[in-house]
């Protein structure tokens, strides 16, 4: 599936999409290859691929609209599509900061529903979250400086969702905010 995926992608024109440390492809299959770095299951490694298609709350280059999304779920399987409409979604500011709760305030940004994901949707986005950023956080060192003690404040709050090794990872890249 992967690499129908990666196929895809490029039919779509990832690889000549700038994005942070080179192109969108670049970007995505260093996601995946975090993910799986961190042993994610395969869902979300797929997810972890295709993140973008949709567009997101922060890069909103869209490679598909929504109503092609029985298209993405037949080259990566319904779970994963799932995954990556609901990273797309997510209104950040309204979300990320309740999403560690049991009673999450997810808000939809394409539909504007609010609503309290299952908790291995909630694992699944913080992340995801953190092999995106990490990886802009790694491959640049400006968007580090710029974003640094801010990513380092929203996974803290995110770490009761996040794997030993996704806080690792935090703690590598961005360091553990002390001194």
């Amino acid at each position: 599936m992967p690499d129908h995926a990666v196929a895809w992608l490029r039919e779509l024109g990832a690889q000549h999409l700038a994005h942070p440390g080179g192109t969108l492809l670049a970007h995505l299959e260093r996601v995946q290859g975090l993910l799986a770095s961190w042993e994610a299951r395969p869902a979300l490694r797929r997810a972890g691929l295709c993140h973008a298609f949709y567009g997101t709350d922060g890069f909103p280059t869209a490679l598909l609209p929504l109503s092609r999304r029985a298209e993405l779920a037949a080259v990566i399987g319904d779970q994963a599509e799932e995954i990556v409409y609901a990273y797309a979604a997510c209104d950040r500011a309204a979300s990320y900061p309740t999403l560690a709760r049991e009673e999450a305030s997810f808000r939809d940004r394409f539909t504007g529903r609010v609503h309290s994901p299952a908790l291995e949707l909630r694992r699944d986005l913080a992340e995801l979250s953190a092999a995106n950023e990490l990886d802009l956080a790694r491959v640049d060192p400006a968007f580090r400086d710029a974003w640094g003690a801010r990513l380092r404040a929203l996974f803290a709050g995110l770490r009761p969702l996040l794997s030993e090794p996704a806080r690792r990872e935090c703690r590598a890249v961005l360091g553990d905010g002390e001194g």
